[in-house]
Order: structure tokens, then sequence, then C-alpha cells
């Protein structure tokens, strides 16, 4: 056979696989945004219960008049709330955090029961009043078949959604330092906040300059930040951050330091570190000042 006509076998060979490449590519480009898509719509619904959640716990303290279980179900219906705002946090591609608040959720619930029964046992209730209990226990029932339901249809995509090249930081950690440098012990005290992370090794990342935000939540929820322009994109929308920090990020494991200077009053309650890059929540912390 001739150079020209081997020529012409290897660029033949060679144009079919680029096709054949594009074609595969183009099918695994559409795939993933149906999944994103499908995970979207499953972020929406787990936040609908969420929000039907907290708004129930109104509905069963009017049929109370114990303080102290009043209190209790306050303290509940907080707590429904701050996982509601971790969720909307989340990026919908982000599995593991979805499943997490699911189960949360499901804890949730079954407190919610045990209160419901407590309730249904003090016997001083009118028949109104034990309706609206019962009302509320069909609602929370039909939520976890919906939520049962749900984790059933979808648990085989979770595997199917890559999150290989997203960095993830790790071990973090926040020290309030009082104005000699020393760990505070009370909240008045505080005058700066030493954050460090590690973030870790992934070699299928890509190599260069990343850009990292980090966003202290206070206990009400409100980001501390210096500027209400200190925002970047997060799914369709913005968000406040704290701090910003640049890295040459090289593949492997690195250590980042960054420091909130406290200009602003600071009380006792629990906060949240949350750090995000190129659009992923990468990390989350709480920590407590007393």
């Amino acid at each position: 056979m001739s150079k020209k006509s081997l020529l012409i076998a290897a660029v033949t060979i060679l144009v079919i696989a680029i096709i054949g490449v594009t074609y595969l590519l183009f099918t695994e480009k559409q795939a993933n945004r149906e999944l994103v898509q499908e995970f979207q719509l499953d972020k929406e619904d787990l936040e609908n219960e969420y929000t039907r959640f907290a708004q129930q716990y109104d509905e069963l303290k009017m049929t109370i008049s114990n303080d102290s279980l009043s209190h209790l179900l306050e303290q509940e219906q907080l707590k429904t709330q701050r996982l509601l705002e971790e969720l909307r946090t989340v990026k919908s591609s982000n599995a593991t955090e979805i499943r997490r608040l699911k189960k949360e959720l499901a804890t949730l619930r079954k407190v919610m029961i045990g209160y419901i029964n407590q309730i249904d046992s003090l016997n001083k209730l009118t028949e109104r009043q034990k309706q609206v209990i019962a009302d509320v226990t069909e609602k929370y029932n039909k939520a976890s078949q919906q939520i049962s339901n749900l984790s059933e249809e979808k648990k085989n995509l979770d595997k199917k959604v890559t999150l290989a090249a997203q960095l993830d930081a790790t071990n973090i950690r926040i020290d309030p330092r009082n104005k000699r440098g020393k760990v505070a012990k009370k909240v008045k005290d505080v005058v700066k906040l030493a954050i460090s992370f590690t973030v870790v090794k992934n070699i299928t990342a890509e190599n260069g300059e990343r850009t990292l935000y980090i966003r202290i939540t206070k206990p009400d929820n409100d980001v501390l930040t210096k500027s209400a322009s200190n925002t970047f994109p997060y799914e369709n929308r913005t968000l406040a951050y704290s701090i910003k920090k640049y890295i040459e990020y090289t593949g492997e494991e690195q250590n980042v330091n960054v420091f909130w200077d406290v200009e602003e009053f600071l009380y006792a309650g629990n906060y949240r570190v949350d750090i995000f890059e190129d659009g992923n929540l990468i990390g989350s912390q709480s920590f407590i000042l007393n």
C-alpha cells in the first residue's frame, strides 16, 4: 500500500474517532444537565417541607397553654428555621448535604410526634384543639411518606453526579481571640476570630488561582460583613461574604488561615462558618461564643 493510501486511511480513522468522542461528550453533558434539573426540584421540594414544618409549629403552639412546653416548641421551631437556612445555602447537586438534611427532617418529625403525644396526654384540650393536633399529625405522616418515596426514587441518582473536581475544606477551626492574642473565654472580650482550615488534596481539580469566600453567620442568621457590596454569586442569587481569600491551588493539601476583626457587637450563641469556592459550598463548621 502506498504512503498516500496509508495517510488517507489514518485521517479517516482519526475523523471517525473525533466524531465518536464528540458524540459521547455531548450525550454525557445532556445527561448531567438533566440530573442537575432533577436535583434542583428535589431541593425545592425539601425547602417547601421545611417551611411547612416551621409554620405548623405555630399551629401546634396555639393548642397549648403550658409555658414550659411552649418554650420547648419554640426552640424546636428555631432549630428547624436554622436547618432551612442551611438548606438554602446548599448547592442542588450536593447530594451528600441534601441527604443529611433529609435525615435531620426525619429526626425533627419524631421529636414533633413526641410533643404531640405529650400534649394529648394532658387531657386539657377542647375537641377543636384535639382536631388541630390530629390534622398536624396527618400532615407530618404525609410529609414522611413523601420524603420516603423521594429518597427511594432518587437513591441511584447520587452515584451519577460526580463532584470529583470540587475542592473540599476540612479541619475547620475557629478561635476567638482577645486583644492580647489569647483565646477569649467570654464573647465580650473577643476582638478577632482566627479561622483555619485545610483544602484537601485533589489531583483531579484544576490548578491555579482560586477565590475562597468565607461567611460568618450569627445566631440570628445575619452574616458578618464589612460592606453591603461584598457579595458573590451562588445558585442564581447573590450571598454576602465576610472574608475573601485568594489561594494558589496546586492539587496538594493546603492549609489556609484567615482573620475577622470584630468591629460590631457580638452576643453569646451558636455561630456558623461556611466556605464557598467556584459556586460550591466546600465546608461548614458551627462554633459557640459564651
